[in-house]
């Protein structure tokens, strides 16, 4: 397998990524359309962390990490570094070690398709993480692949320089072009919700703030009351 390691490629604006930085996964998702996220899989090493950063990617062999190690020299503040595999793989491709030098950099965290290590010590340093697996498995460094090119995840393509932004929820992937308009769509769902938080903490439901009961009614459901629904008999 051949690559190539592209350098200097064109990114978000710092400010629209630190605007985004603001909303959690399932805000950001649901003010694009319901699209972006990656999956399920993708879970996080640790809890209580939100994480934004512009999208360093990485292609690499499974149970190889040799690219990881090219990529570390192409991250630079502010970034996140995003690894999958060319097939399926849960090795540990990355450990505390790495964590070190690419926080050295300014990067603020990882998400791997792929396993990761040393979860603890990657806690105790709090160097936030999302992987898809966890495994002490080693890797080799033989194989060539890339860095800096369109990536797929769970069929989201990432590409370099496009926003991640990762919580306890999952991680989400903003193309670059987009991240001002989404963030003040995000901005918009945010106010949206306060205004119902603030209903449903002064009693109001759902069923009348969106207007489901005439939907209710259209899909054909009904009320009856517990002696209409079991009849006469014993209901047990």
């Amino acid at each position: 397998m051949s690559g190539v390691v592209v350098t200097n490629p064109p990114k978000a604006a710092a400010e629209d990524v630190e605007a985004l930085a603001g909303y959690g996964v399932a805000t950001v998702s649901e003010a694009m359309g319901r699209t972006g996220l990656l999956g399920p899989e993708i879970r996080p090493v640790q809890q209580g962390v939100r994480s934004a950063g512009t999208a360093v990617t990485v292609l690499s062999w499974p149970g190889d990490n040799l690219m990881i190690h090219a990529a570390v020299e192409q991250c630079g503040e502010g970034d996140i570094l995003v690894v999958t595999t060319t097939s399926p793989s849960t090795d540990g491709m990355f450990g505390e070690l790495f964590a070190t030098a690419l926080r050295q950099r300014g990067v603020r965290g990882l998400v791997i398709n792929a396993g990761i290590r040393d979860t603890q010590e990657l806690r105790e340093m709090g160097f936030a993480a999302w992987s898809r697996a966890v495994s002490a498995q080693g890797t080799v460094k033989a194989t060539g692949g890339s860095v800096n090119v369109p990536v797929a995840v769970d069929g989201q393509v990432i590409r370099p320089g496009d926003v991640i932004l990762a919580d306890d929820d999952g991680v989400v992937v903003v193309p670059r072009e987009r991240a001002r308009r989404v963030a003040e769509a995000s901005e918009a769902r945010e106010a949206k919700e306060a205004a119902t938080r603030a209903a449903f903490v002064e009693g109001q439901l759902g069923l009348d703030r969106y207007g489901l009961r005439e939907k209710l009614t259209r899909l054909g459901v009904t009320y009856r009351s517990y002696d209409e629904y079991v009849g006469d008999g014993d209901p047990s």
